[in-house]
């Protein structure tokens, strides 16, 4: 096992120097996945003192979206040693809702055998105040300002239409146009990602699979129209049922599937019991009564996307074959 040793200094006095010379420290055991961080980072961006969870997914929720994949290219090639430092700025979200610029800094001090990080250790440092003046002068330097006043307003009037047609063609793009969840190019992209963010850093990432029991026989007895109220009905409940950073999409059909980040095998299993609980207690139409199968699975070891999904389709397929109304994994 490699190690960097550092002589003739303790943990304490370690994180106290680190503590005076940054804005806030970060320790990260990748085999646990548990990260400490101090209370001056805490401070920094405005949160109570370890009021946030102590796992990597706290820190990719603050990147500012457009830095993300900066950051996370930038981590990769550090701790797969294809650079030599980790030393990156980017923006992180305050409690307050606005973003921040700081600067952060990080080493390997433990390593396995085979190269993969045991644990990292890092300093954040607020640099907004560097940010911003740098910014001032900028502006303060751009020639011609008061000539193109006018026309400049116009085209950031144009581009203000532009753009929110381009969100608007963007949210189409992703939506499913009966239900307005997530469809199913949406919930691969998104799978793609979670898939690598849980190999990533060690986490656990399950998916569970629904379907309408005997969808096919509403539609024929009772008409489209009703079909597509028990699907626009039934996404609602579910939507309202699980966590913020949840995923549910339309699958295909009347089939439905749930991507739960850093959930492991049994806690998927009791969301997906509770859903089945509420979908067969709900009363869709006062002549129909709707049941929903479930197949629930975690993300093993080097498993791709794609085997994924197969084995969550699997268990549905067995959830459905035992009798319906049913969870499987």
């Amino acid at each position: 096992m490699k190690q960097v040793l550092i002589p003739e200094m303790s943990k304490q006095s370690l994180a106290a120097t680190l503590e005076i010379i940054s804005d806030g420290i970060w320790d990260w055991n990748a085999t646990t996945g548990y990260v400490y961080r101090s209370p001056g980072w805490y401070t920094m961006l405005g949160y109570d003192i370890h009021s946030l969870d102590n796992t990597v997914f706290t820190w990719e929720s603050v990147i500012h979206k457009d830095d993300f994949n900066r950051v996370m290219t930038h981590f990769d090639e550090y701790i797969t040693q294809k650079s030599k430092e980790y030393n990156i700025q980017y923006r992180c979200r305050t409690k307050l809702g606005d973003y921040i610029w700081i600067e952060d800094r990080g080493k390997v001090i433990e390593r396995s055998d085979d190269g993969s990080v045991i644990r990292m250790i890092g300093a954040h440092r607020n640099i907004n105040a560097e940010k911003l003046l740098l910014e001032k002068f900028r502006l303060k330097n751009q020639s011609l300002e008061n000539m193109i006043e006018e026309r400049t307003k116009e085209l950031v009037d144009i581009n203000r239409v532009l753009e929110m047609k381009v969100e608007e063609a963007q949210r189409l793009a992703i939506t499913d146009s009966l239900t307005s969840v997530s469809n199913r190019y949406h919930f691969e992209k998104v799978l793609n990602r979670e898939v690598e963010r849980a190999h990533r850093f060690n986490e656990p990432l399950s998916i569970v699979s629904i379907d309408v029991d005997h969808f096919k026989q509403i539609n024929d007895h009772y008409g489209h129209a009703i079909g597509d109220m028990v699907l626009i009905k039934l996404t609602k409940i579910i939507k309202s049922s699980i966590r913020e950073i949840d995923l549910l999409s339309r699958w295909g059909g009347d089939e439905l599937m749930i991507v739960l980040p850093n959930t492991v095998l049994n806690d998927a299993i009791d969301v997906a019991e509770k859903l089945r609980k509420l979908v067969s207690n709900t009363d869709f139409n006062k002549t129909i009564n709707v049941t929903s199968s479930f197949g629930v699975v975690q993300l093993l070891q080097d498993e791709s996307s794609m085997r994924f999904t197969n084995r969550a389709d699997h268990a549905l397929y067995k959830s459905k074959k035992s009798g319906r109304n049913v969870v499987h994994t």
